[in-house]
């Protein structure tokens, strides 16, 4: 019986393993580290005396690969958020705050609202969505839409940082027009943001590891997938650790590892070779209900976001750049000042936090490196990729990893069952 391998057990590579296991495929899930999850995962940190995300991550309900994911392992519930498409921000400038409410239906009635757009901006504003919509190849944002302006400001910019991980100076903005097609070109049903109701490993990482278990699916930890043997245009082996496994003429191989890895392993790959940063940040605040949402949008301050949950205040600084280099005790100092006020806490002293630093958090997503994503199909028969940096048509996050994932196990699906 043929078997398949996926190296890293990330969203990627998970999704994967999910996709064939339902399919009836014999799946072997090998990670280098002792937990899955990747970059998607939670941990319990000892100076908070709770759990917490490595990172921030907000889901829209436009998402429908993830959202596919986690209804195929059971844990659609797991997710949640206000009832409707809102959005609350605050202005950390001037003390101004506001929802964006998007309507129902296609046509975006909501921007003639005043209480339903961006505070500050007029109708004929989001214009420069419409010119958006129809972004060019290698082109940059700031290419089609000018940086200035209130919706500039309070719009434009964050949601670049926050989506692409880059300043709108340097994104791609083909990237941001699939984004922008999917969820708020489809109306309120498609942009109800939603976050993980108690932690990514209890969403998406404890079902899925379930879900392989009950279908015959196999998970080693600690197992580095290192290198790979080829033979007339094929893996042969693989090397895990001290461990050599031989492929079989029917098996097949997904390396779901990060590009640099995937580049020293498969010979002549093109790949993303240059990263962003991203800053997290958590503090223990007294329990109770600290925002009217479980989040809220951050203008003209460090950070971008605003979470809290269970008595921890949870911030993202996208695009960290130099940020990244500062003593963490200097940045919690600053990113508290921010957004102790919003939650109507005393700025002094300073609570107890925990700075997590992620220096390559995603690729670069700017033209440049946008064009060097490779297919999931690689040169070699019985090979093939899969990674929120792989050419997924979309930018680097949860939807883009499982999208990469759901594709893989398509591609190896056709070739196990020519004509598929």
């Amino acid at each position: 019986m043929s078997r398949v391998i996926i190296a890293g057990a990330g969203l990627a590579g998970l999704a994967c393993a999910v996709r064939l296991a339902k399919a009836g495929v014999n799946v072997s899930l090998v990670e280098a580290a002792p937990q899955a999850g990747g970059r998607c995962r939670s941990f319990h940190e000892k100076s908070l005396d709770t759990t917490i995300d490595n990172g921030n991550h907000l889901l829209l309900s436009g998402n429908t690969a993830a959202l596919g994911f986690l209804k195929e392992v059971g844990a659609e519930d797991r997710l949640i958020g206000p009832p409707g498409a809102a959005f609350p921000f605050a202005d950390l400038a001037s003390g101004e705050r506001w929802t964006v409410m998007p309507n129902r239906g296609y046509l975006p009635w909501w921007i003639l609202h005043p209480g339903r757009r961006v505070a500050g901006t007029t109708p004929m504003d989001y214009l420069s969505v419409a010119r958006m919509l129809k972004s060019r190849h290698g082109a940059l944002f700031t290419d089609i839409v000018q940086p200035r302006g209130t919706l500039y400001e309070r719009f434009w910019d964050p949601f670049i940082v926050a989506v692409l991980n880059v300043l709108p100076g340097e994104a791609a903005a083909e990237l941001i027009t699939p984004v922008l097609w999917q969820t708020f070109g489809r109306g309120a049903a498609a942009c109800r943001p939603l976050v993980a109701r108690l932690g990514l490993s209890d969403t998406f990482v404890e079902p899925a590891l379930t879900y392989l278990k009950e279908h015959g699916g196999t998970v080693a930890f600690g197992c580095r997938a290192a290198d790979v043997t080829f033979d007339h245009g094929c893996v042969s082996s693989l090397r895990c650790g001290t461990d050599k496994v031989d492929l079989g003429p029917d098996d097949q191989l997904v390396l779901a590892v990060p590009a640099p890895v995937a580049q020293d392993m498969v010979p002549g790959l093109e790949a993303p070779t240059a990263y962003s940063s991203i800053v997290n940040l958590h503090f223990k605040v007294p329990a109770g209900p600290r925002l009217d949402s479980p989040f809220i949008g951050l203008v003209n301050g460090l950070a971008q976001w605003l979470f809290v949950r269970d008595g921890i205040a949870s911030v993202t600084i996208s695009a960290a750049g130099d940020v990244a280099d500062r003593p963490g005790d200097e940045i919690a100092l600053q990113v508290w000042r921010e957004i102790a006020p919003i939650m109507d806490l005393p700025l002094d002293p300073l609570p107890l936090n925990r700075v997590i630093k992620e220096r390559r958090a995603t690729f670069r997503q700017s033209p440049d490196q946008v064009a060097r994503r490779p297919g999931t199909r690689t040169g070699f028969a019985n090979l093939f990729l899969a990674g929120d940096w792989t050419d997924t048509g979309i930018p680097a996050t949860i939807e883009g990893a499982i999208r990469s994932g759901n594709t893989a196990a398509d591609a190896v699906l056709s070739a196990l069952e020519p004509g598929r």
